[in-house]
């Protein structure tokens, strides 16, 4: 139990960063030691590391977002696909009838819930390393690059996404 507690926590955590990311310090550190119920230190980050917290859990804060609102529109789409989906069944996965496509797209839909968690739970935990790296200067320097790379990744992805027919 005490797993998806934490799971649960680091995915809350992940969500909640976009907009603690643009508040004091002192707030993020708060945060941090509410979201995980453990000690957090914060070592007078300086406006250096202070601004680049800022915008790296902003990045990855947005991340977070973006998969939250697809697992969203991914459970809609497949609890209401008569509704989303005009005709065609013969083609989409589990046709050719309306109730086979309408049990698999719902199936799929409401099933991947826990991997959009889970993912969210690891985007919570790269945002508690880049918090401690940076406001804590503590933790492993590969939070830095990897939130770059997040960040690169999901803009693609969204791009790509937003054009798709």
């Amino acid at each position: 139990m005490a797993n998806y507690e934490r799971m649960a926590r680091a995915a809350y955590y992940a969500v909640g960063s976009l907009p603690f990311a643009f508040a004091p310090t002192k707030v993020r550190a708060r945060m941090t030691r509410r979201a995980f119920q453990r000690p957090f230190a914060l070592a007078a980050p300086g406006p250096v590391r202070a601004i680049a917290h800022t915008v790296l859990a902003a990045s990855v804060g947005w991340v977070a977002w973006f998969v939250v609102f697809l697992a969203a529109v991914a459970a809609f789409r497949g609890v209401a696909y008569p509704l989303v989906a005009a005709d065609g069944y013969e083609n989409s996965w589990g046709g050719p009838t309306l109730a086979g496509a309408w049990a698999v797209h719902a199936a799929l839909g409401v099933g991947l819930l826990p991997i959009w968690g889970v993912l969210l739970a690891g985007l919570g935990m790269v945002q508690l390393r880049l918090t401690q790296r940076l406001l804590g200067r503590n933790g492993p320097w590969w939070p830095i690059p990897l939130a770059i790379l997040l960040f690169a990744g999901g803009v693609v992805f969204f791009v790509a996404w937003s054009h798709q027919a």
